[in-house]
């Protein structure tokens, strides 16, 4: 069962756009794989070592910019001199915008991480501002307010078939798709190892953590720098798929989605930030018929307050817990059977 129900999931992922004719739901679809591995990248923080960054839609913007400028092209005067940069492949955009927001990562995890809680929420938090003031203010590389647009898709390479560029949903979708099974796929193997365990550890008792010898900023940091690269990933897929980027993709309101993500669907587990992106990622879509747009919205923290009070751990945990709980009630009346009845024994 175990075995056959990832599978099963496998082939339903790779079988949608066969069978999914409504372009807007695979519109919906990606747009929502994209903030699923945003989400991802924060529950590596979140979920597997506690801290709650609320500044990580900087990095998702850092990867968009960086990306998109690498594809475009700039000319800029910077200290005194001119930097020119000609235009770059856009797959090329995709690792520049990983690598930029991973160093992003690190510097902000050297400095931030001297500190705990509310005072390493706040440093996050300000970091997010900055880089939107930044995207707004500097207006000779993003354009400010104007946006930066044409942004070109990506164009992939296979030996003897020549380039493919994708210009259609359904290719995004695949690509979307892979770059998220990479994604969970490096994380399940983090958290499975030593430095997994070790991130645990941290977040379970950080001082118990430390008198074992476990170094407690080089793995923090590290976490940073990983979740940090996977945000600006997601970012740069979102900027080529749009076309168009401005400085409203640093706004507040998507770090909070982010966050309800991982909380609803079950921080610390894998499967918590899909679960929580397609609920929360799709609930705007079914409630869009019949409910006004502040109808919406109320309904929205309606239900993540329910499942808040309902499931404190979240979707996925609850299922877990559900699951282990039918199998066990439905194994218990067989292993009875085969123990038989001690009396009985005794008896005869």
């Amino acid at each position: 069962m175990k075995r056959a129900l990832p599978a099963f999931w496998l082939i339903v992922l790779l079988t949608v756009p066969l069978w999914l004719q409504d372009q807007y739901i695979l519109h919906i679809l990606i747009t929502t794989g994209i903030f699923i591995i945003a989400a991802m990248s924060l529950n590596l923080l979140l979920g597997y070592t506690g801290q709650l960054s609320l500044g990580h839609v900087a990095f998702f913007g850092i990867g968009a910019y960086a990306s998109a400028l690498t594809t475009l092209g700039f000319d800029i005067e910077l200290f005194g001199v001119r930097v020119v940069h000609q235009p770059w492949p856009a797959i090329v955009g995709l690792f520049a915008g990983m690598v930029v927001a991973g160093i992003s990562g690190y510097v902000i995890g050297r400095l931030s991480f001297k500190v705990r809680g509310a005072y390493f929420v706040i440093v996050t938090i300000s970091f997010a501002e900055v880089t939107r003031l930044v995207a707004l203010n500097w207006v000779e590389l993003t354009q400010g307010p104007l946006a930066l647009t044409n942004i070109p898709p990506y164009t992939l390479g296979f030996p003897g078939l020549g380039e493919y560029t994708l210009w259609n949903k359904t290719a995004y979708y695949y690509l979307v798709a892979a770059v998220g099974l990479v994604a969970y796929l490096v994380i399940g193997r983090l958290v499975g190892s030593r430095i997994g365990r070790a991130m645990i550890a941290l977040k379970e008792n950080e001082t118990l953590a430390s008198s074992v010898g476990i170094d407690v900023t080089r793995y923090l940091v590290l976490a940073a720098v990983v979740s940090a690269a996977m945000a600006g990933g997601a970012g740069s897929l979102y900027a080529h798929y749009l076309k168009i980027i401005d400085p409203d993709i640093f706004l507040f309101i998507y770090t909070v989605m982010m966050v309800i993500m991982v909380i609803t669907g079950g921080k610390g587990t894998l499967a918590g930030p899909i679960v929580g992106g397609i609920i929360f990622g799709f609930l705007p879509v079914i409630l869009r018929p019949f409910a006004a747009p502040a109808v919406q919205w109320i309904l929205y923290g309606g239900l993540m307050i329910a499942i808040v009070f309902v499931l404190p751990q979240g979707i996925v945990p609850a299922l877990e817990r559900w699951l282990a709980n039918w199998t066990g009630s439905a194994r218990q009346p067989a292993g009875a059977m085969a123990g038989g009845n001690p009396k009985s024994r005794d008896g005869q």
